[in-house]
Formats: structure tokens, sequence, C-alpha cells
């Protein structure tokens, strides 16, 4: 396994294709409402990427067609984006996508709650998003990768939750997926030692209820095995010789987390 440090000039770069990321996130996320196509959702996403002079790094990446993966309600991950494909109130729409910014990839995903949803799929998004911080106080220089791993495992299944094990998340740079996997449920063995300049997108994906999923016949759309909600959280973050720094986040949401909003 070969996982790459970034310099100062990658990470400059990666800061500002995760910038943009979490400004398209932010304005689309916005932009959601019952009646909307996946496909709808797809176009603006694109446009909303390019309109920033970047470019959507899932569109054709091993031939999935959309700009943004749009997972709905029991569909995990890959949900391709189409016509037929309506959103409805109550439903949990989870968005994965990223841009390619001179050379570089940014890759983060939210899951958002449309109308009014139940109590079981407001407490899913938010121990989801949870997750996400329980694991990253082990990303730091020294510590070791599957300490993130059993912290958001060890929290998300404390809720009786499954944690999908089929699915990880990846080393980013210059690829969109790079070296080193990063599982999301607790491991036997310590992982690789972290060290400053990695940069990694973390992104628990959670299962009201079995850990199983399967794939549908489009070979893409994952969903779980007994038909429960999912929900996906992610962020590319840089490990630094302190706390990491979270890339794909607007200013909006670093004030929320600071202040206790999130």
């Amino acid at each position: 396994m070969s996982v790459s440090v970034k310099s100062e000039r990658e990470i400059a770069l990666m800061r500002e294709a995760c910038r943009i990321i979490a400004i398209v996130h932010q304005d689309l996320g916005r932009e959601l409402r019952a009646g909307m196509s996946t496909l709808d959702v797809d176009r603006k996403a694109e446009e909303m990427i390019r309109s920033f002079g970047c470019v959507p790094n899932f569109k054709n990446y091993n031939g999935f067609p959309g700009s943004v993966c749009v997972s709905i309600n029991e569909e995990v991950v890959h949900g391709i984006p189409t016509k037929h494909r309506i959103i409805q109130d109550g439903d949990i729409v989870s968005l994965d996508m990223g841009c390619i910014y001179k050379g570089y990839h940014s890759d983060a995903a939210r899951t958002h709650a449309i109308g009014e949803v139940s109590e079981e799929a407001k407490l899913l998004i938010e121990r989801t998003r949870q997750s996400f911080f329980e694991g990253i106080r082990y990303a730091r220089s020294g510590h070791h990768l599957h300490e993130i791993s059993n912290a958001i495992g060890d929290y998300c299944e404390s809720f009786g939750y499954g944690v999908v094990k089929d699915l990880v998340g990846h080393g980013v740079g210059a690829k969109l997926h790079e070296d080193p996997q990063i599982p999301n449920f607790r491991q036997k063995s310590r992982g690789i030692r972290l060290r400053e300049g990695m940069t990694l997108a973390v992104e628990p994906m959670v299962n009201a209820g079995t850990w199983e999923v399967e794939w549908m016949d489009d070979n893409w759309t994952v969903v779980t095995r007994d038909r429960s909600l999912s929900a996906h959280y992610e962020n590319t973050i840089l490990i630094t010789d302190g706390e990491p720094e979270i890339l794909t986040l607007t200013e909006e949401e670093r004030h929320e987390i600071q202040t206790g909003e999130i």
C-alpha cells in the first residue's frame, strides 16, 4: 500500500476543490424538494460544479452516468439519477459528489430530510453525521487509521444500527480513490500510522437495520438488504500535527460545529 503525503501546493489545490464542493452541497441541499426527479438534482449539481470552472468527478467514472449519486431511503449509495425517480415528502435523500479543480479531487456526502420525516429518520441522519466526528477525533498524525474505524463503528452500533461493511472510505487527491481504504467498523489490526499531509475521505454509511446490502440490477445502486433506511455523511479531511482539517465544510457549517448547533 502506498499512501500519498501531499505537498503544500497539492494541499492548496485540494482546499479549493473542497471549498467549491462544500458550497455546491450546501446550495443544492437547499434546493431539494418533493416533486423533483433525481435527474433534476443531477442537472443542477453539474451546472453548479461547472459554474466554478470545475469538472464533476463522478460523471463517467467507471461508467457512472451522473454528476451526483442521489440515493433515497433504503438506497445506501450510488443511486443513478433518472427522470423516473421522484423525490417524495418524508424521504431522506443522500447526495454524494465531488469535483476536480486543476487536477485534484474533492469528495463529500450529505443526507437530507425532505419535508416531515419520521423520528427514526431524523435520528439516523443525526447519528450518522455524529459518527464521522467521533471517528475523526483520532485522525491525527501518529495515530493509527483503524482508530477512526473503531470509533465510528462502536458509536453507530451502540444505537443498534448496521454499519455497511461492503463499502468503505478512501484516500483522495490526484485520483478520486487512493489508498488507504477506510472501514467504518471495528478492525482487528491497527492499520497504517497516520502522517501529516495525508488526505482522506471518511464516509460512514449507516443503516437503521442490518449492515447487509445488495446491488440492484443497474450494477450501481446499493440498497439495504432488509430495505431499512440508510444515511451517508462524508468529508475530505487533511491530517495535520494537531486536529484534522475538514476541507469540505462551508463557513456556515464550521460556525455551526463550533457553536454546537450541529
